[in-house]
């Protein structure tokens, strides 16, 4: 059974860390471009980032740039999401999610029906 697991997420203080992760089961993540995607409350879904197999390329949303970075290790079949400097607005669930058909993320990396298989999701709360 091909499945996606997302861990790592919970509560934080604004200005904390928090590091998400993507593991995969039933196929590899190698040769697969794969995103992370969050949807908070009451909003559509949107990407935060993607990191392709080929050459290891990243792709970050404009409001994640700087703060977060996306890694992968193939050896683990896992993709991390290191969130740092959290802001209440981060406040979503968080999915990761693999493209079967392309070892790149593209330019349209965020778009949601790119992607094949979806985790289903880790809570990330940033409060006080």
């Amino acid at each position: 059974q091909l499945q996606l697991v997302e861990s790592g997420g919970g509560l934080v203080q604004p200005g904390g860390s928090l590091r998400l992760s993507c593991a995969a089961s039933g196929f590899t993540l190698d040769y697969r471009a794969i995103g992370w995607f969050r949807q908070a409350p009451g909003k559509e879904r949107e990407g935060v980032s993607c990191i392709s197999s080929s050459d290891g390329s990243t792709y970050y949303a404009n409001s994640v740039k700087g703060r977060f970075t996306i890694s992968r290790d193939n050896d683990k079949n896992t993709v991390y999401l290191q969130m740092n400097s959290l802001i209440t607005e981060v406040t979503a669930d968080y999915y990761c999610a693999a493209n079967l058909h392309s070892v790149m993320c593209g330019i349209k990396w965020n778009v949601g029906r790119k992607y094949h298989y979806w985790g289903q999701g880790t809570l990330v709360t940033v409060s006080s």
